[in-house]
């Protein structure tokens, strides 16, 4: 049965959303994948729709999200639906929403230097087929600080203090740069890299994402297939705090 991806594009435009986005759809569709993209927010409020796809792929920076839109996404990866996606596009989309940070297991708090940073990915010694055979590799982005959920599966770092900075204080620390972890029933995967369309591009990056969504995407028939039926998690909410 064909896999079914829906790519939702927008929020600041610096991040070049909609050419993440096709290169992202170009991926997809040479594994076999049914594409959808969309470039607003309210796809999210089809909940019945969200929960028939394979797969979501955020590509949205720095917004506002309603809290049921967030809900919808929520309950379809418990159920098995798998997110994935990268950069400041997932774990900087809505700086506002904890449930949102709970789910994609991390969020951005700082880039020392800016963009034009040179750094290290430092691949994990790990059995994960995500980043198996795979070797270290330089760039030359934005280097992403995060707050990471300590639930996640690490399977890329990078070591910081790179330039000089409050944050150097404290020594040298390895930050994850790519992770896996679940939500529910369903597979979750973030790459930090991707600040433009070039570095989404380069080999290494396009090789990590394409590993990352096919195995997200593959989490609902697994979950099919061993029986398991998640509850919906309800979060704080936009009036519980």
């Amino acid at each position: 049965m064909t896999k079914k991806a829906l790519i939702v594009w927008g929020g600041w435009l610096g991040h070049e959303p909609e050419q993440v986005a096709e290169i992202f759809r170009g991926i997809l569709e040479e594994e076999g994948f049914e594409v959808e993209t969309a470039a607003e927010l309210e796809v999210f409020a089809d909940g019945d729709k969200l929960l028939g796809l394979d797969l979501i792929i955020p590509v949205w920076t720095m917004d506002r999200i309603e809290q049921k839109l967030v809900d919808n996404v929520s309950a379809a990866v418990q159920r098995g639906t798998g997110l994935a996606g990268c950069h400041g596009g997932m774990c900087d989309a809505f700086r506002d929403n904890v449930d949102w940070q709970f789910m994609t297991g991390g969020n951005w708090v700082a880039h020392p230097g800016n963009d034009g940073v040179a750094y290290t990915v430092n691949i994990r010694n790990t059995t994960s087929p995500l980043v198996s055979g795979m070797q270290d590799f330089e760039v030359k982005s934005e280097q992403y600080y995060l707050h990471v959920d300590p639930a996640v599966e690490v399977l890329a770092t990078t070591r910081f203090p790179t330039v000089p900075g409050p944050h150097a204080a404290n020594g040298p620390v390895d930050m994850p740069v790519a992770w896996s972890k679940r939500w529910g029933a369903g597979r979750v995967y973030y790459n930090s890299l991707g600040h433009v369309a070039n570095i989404v591009d380069m080999p290494e990056v396009k090789e990590m994402m394409r590993r990352g969504f096919l195995w997200a995407a593959a989490g609902k028939e697994a979950a099919d297939q061993a029986g398991i039926e998640q509850a919906a998690y309800t979060g704080m909410g936009d009036n519980q705090l």
